[in-house]
């Protein structure tokens, strides 16, 4: 797999006003580019939809150039600079391609507003919401349609994320199914943590967190989370496959106040409802962070750390629904299977209420019965049950 160029743009400015850019922006539209604004916009993205969306109104006669195209002259601006530097790329990847049939990807430095920006991130930080403050016409969720029909050649865009909102920019670039892969991202592990919703939730193909090397590896979190992720890679690459198979989450440091930022999660898979939680500890609830696969049936893989997971049967007439079973696991070296290392019982699941996958050091909180054990694996199957009327 091949990186095309690093995050290309104008900053400093919306577009580049050189001579010979003045004179294309005084010509008329390019034919491809007009008949792609005429067509029909619901595949568009809603951040191109709604920074260009007089361009849907208005009648674009052949003809018009884009200085008589309506709207924030900002955005025509990066309208016009990611045209251009779609096209360009193109060439570069067709050509490429042609020679070294590779996968080929261009990466991009994200824009950052208020709503797509990450809550626990000080807006002082921010890269700017206006195309030149972030390379303007590089392939963000406002102009990603533009990039994805004129470089054809890229088999995906791919983001860098640092301060937006780490699942909704994961969602917004599996757009038309493309594949996600994150070429940067934070090497801290605020920034392992969330790895889990790329991979778990959106198929994520890979995570690369920047600067790695200037960590040292003993201490990275990375260590552990990719670990867990090699040793049950067969697993989660078996999840991606089926599609709508496994869900991923993290759960963050609970604020310096107390509250909790981390919502709980919902899925649905087969026959189950489940709902995903920070695990309970009796002291102050650490971070949290791992992957629900479905295996078949009434069968549940559960991978990570600090986190617990409630099932409710969908019929109506289920009248109460448990764990039947727990156990936890490990991945035989040889055959790559699961083997079994512990059975979990009542204390693990409070009395049959939820699975618990806890962290590695849980805060008792001053509690003198040690009910929740500490993590070791950090892998388990789960096994829930229900009682129906007759």
């Amino acid at each position: 797999m091949v990186q095309v160029e690093n995050e290309v743009g104008v900053l400093g400015d919306s577009r580049d006003r050189s001579d010979l850019a003045e004179e294309r922006f005084a010509s008329p539209l390019p034919v491809e580019l007009h008949d792609f604004l005429a067509k029909d916009w619901s595949g568009f993205t809603d951040a191109f939809q709604h920074n260009l969306g007089e361009l849907r109104q208005c009648s674009l006669t052949k003809g018009l150039t884009w200085g008589d195209l309506p709207g924030n002259s900002k955005r025509i601006d990066e309208l016009f600079m990611a045209f251009h530097y779609a096209v360009y790329l193109e060439e570069v990847a067709s050509a490429g391609k042609s020679v070294y049939p590779l996968p080929l990807y261009t990466n991009v430095w994200q824009n950052y507003a208020d709503s797509d920006a990450d809550a626990n991130t000080p807006a002082i930080v921010g890269g700017g919401s206006d195309p030149g403050d972030y390379p303007s016409g590089g392939g963000v969720v406002d102009v990603l349609d533009v990039w994805q029909a004129f470089a054809p050649s890229l088999d995906f865009i791919a983001p860098d994320i640092y301060l937006n909102n780490h699942p909704r920019l994961c969602k917004e670039y599996r757009h038309n199914d493309q594949p996600l892969f994150i070429p940067e991202q934070r090497r801290d592990e605020y920034g392992a943590l969330r790895i889990w919703a790329a991979i778990g939730s959106y198929g994520c193909l890979g995570c690369s967190p920047f600067g790695i090397d200037t960590v040292d590896s003993v201490q990275s979190p990375f260590r552990k989370h990719y670990g867990l992720l090699a040793k049950t890679s067969h697993l989660v690459l078996s999840a991606q496959a089926k599609g709508n198979a496994s869900i991923g989450f993290f759960f963050d440091e609970l604020s310096p106040d107390g509250k909790d930022q981390s919502p709980k999660l919902q899925a649905t898979f087969g026959d189950w409802n489940l709902q995903i939680d920070r695990s309970f500890v009796f002291g102050r609830p650490s971070v949290g962070s791992g992957m629900v696969i479905h295996l078949e049936n009434d069968q549940f893989l559960l991978l990570g750390w600090g986190f617990q997971v409630s099932f409710k049967h969908k019929s109506p007439d289920a009248h109460f629904s448990g764990i039947l079973k727990f156990e936890e696991m490990n991945v035989d070296g040889g055959s790559r299977e699961l083997r079994t290392v512990r059975l979990l019982n009542g204390d693990e699941t409070r009395s049959g209420l939820f699975a618990i996958m806890p962290s590695e050091d849980p805060d008792y909180g001053g509690f003198p019965i040690s009910v929740t054990i500490p993590a070791r694996t950090g892998i388990a199957v789960c096994q829930p049950y229900a009682l129906f009327d007759e």
